[in-house]
């Protein structure tokens, strides 16, 4: 009697919650703009706490809030167009599921710790296109990054240093207090100078990337100005502003000093705004490379799907199920005569298949490794030879 009432309470409590978040979403437009709204709300939130209660907000950096405002909305918006996409949103929701398995504990976490290592903080996957690229890439994207932390933590007041006393400074973490530091210490000017190390990290990237574009006449033919270089302008410019400024307040006695930080200003600006909308967008989507050492390979390198024909160990069940799960989506009917799916047979035997189809000849018979035999019983007469009497089906009626 308890367990009855405990499921009825549970079935209950499941039932309130989908009721309440649809009714949730009703409130909005549309979902997307519903995560939008609550992606501002947690920003204004966070920068509510870390500027206790917007006493500390730097006038200065308004234009950079905004623009960041802007940014974290973008992301939101390419984010939900690109998760609702049948084959996307498939793979989340097998991810999903997967994390919420205990049985697979161990290879979900070996999977996120060998993708982090892998593939965000070594590159491993463009090392393998060549040292240069790799290099190249490993500057720009984790220049990319520790601007991205120092330039959001600093606009909206997620960080701050306090001082202490003369000499001494304290980072105040969402107005938390944190680490003490001299204020000419070697950490202290690591903290100060946090935007220059990303800043040369990247101009390094960039040269080496444009240099790359001009010498490697391959690629001139399939890039694209709007696309492929536009994106390594306005992050040359970024950079080449926020030096000069820096070069203007430590070595030339602050000369065009107020020029030079609005001339940064505007290209920062731009480069947020433009960021959720162009190449760059690759950035914050990477992570989700875990999906497939923690979906659909049951041991790295190693099939463990067999082909319905031939017995060939092509794929693993999981992504055979999603593929014919994404393909049915999508409107796209693959179901075979005998009840299979072409997603069933490894690509060998799929082609075998088609060329069958195409040639009315239905299923493969006999030895599937055989010749394809093309002969359906239908003549095509020569010159002057007459047409075989079944051709014309003198039979039916």
């Amino acid at each position: 009697m308890n367990n009855l009432q405990t499921n009825f309470s549970s079935d209950d409590t499941v039932k309130e919650s989908k009721f309440s978040m649809k009714t949730l979403e009703r409130s909005f437009y549309s979902k997307t703009s519903m995560y939008c709204f609550f992606i501002t709300v947690f920003l204004f939130l966070t920068m509510y706490i870390g500027t206790g209660q917007f006493a500390k907000v730097d006038l200065m950096l308004m234009g950079y809030m905004v623009a960041t405002f802007i940014f974290f909305i973008g992301i939101t918006v390419r984010m939900a167009a690109w998760l609702i996409r049948p084959a996307t949103n498939q793979m989340i929701k097998r991810s999903i599921q997967n994390l919420r398995t205990k049985e697979r504990t161990t290879r979900n976490v070996t999977a996120i710790v060998k993708t982090l290592v892998d593939n965000i903080i070594l590159q491993k996957f463009i090392f393998k296109r060549g040292i240069y690229r790799g290099i190249q890439h490993w500057l720009i994207a984790w220049g990319c990054i520790g601007s991205f932390a120092i330039t959001f933590a600093l606009t909206l007041g997620w960080m701050h240093f306090k001082l202490i006393d003369a000499t001494t400074y304290q980072v105040m973490v969402f107005n938390i207090p944190t680490i003490k530091m001299h204020a000419n210490g070697l950490l202290a000017n690591l903290f100060y100078n946090g935007l220059n190390i990303t800043a040369l990290m990247v101009l390094v990237g960039i040269v080496m990337a444009l240099l790359r574009r001009i010498n490697n006449h391959d690629l001139k033919v399939t890039e694209r100005a709007e696309f492929d270089l536009i994106p390594l302008y306005i992050l040359l410019a970024v950079t080449v502003s926020g030096l000069l400024l820096t070069l203007s307040y430590k070595f030339l006695g602050g000369l065009a000093h107020p020029q030079l930080a609005l001339l940064h200003q505007i290209t920062v600006v731009l480069f947020l705004i433009y960021f959720p909308f162009g190449k760059l967008f690759h950035l914050p989507i990477r992570p989700l490379a875990t999906a497939v050492p923690m979906n659909y390979q049951e041991e790295v390198m190693v099939d463990t799907r067999s082909c319905n024909s031939c017995g060939t160990k092509y794929s693993s069940d999981d992504q055979i199920t999603d593929v014919k799960t994404i393909l049915h989506a999508q409107q796209f009917d693959l179901k075979l005569e005998d009840g299979t799916y072409l997603a069933d047979y490894c690509p060998s035997c799929r082609r075998r298949i088609r060329v069958m189809s195409q040639l009315n000849l239905g299923t493969v018979k006999g030895n599937p490794y055989g010749p394809v035999q093309t002969n359906n019983g239908i003549h095509i007469p020569g010159f002057g030879r007459k047409r075989s009497d079944e051709f014309y089906n003198k039979d039916e009626k």
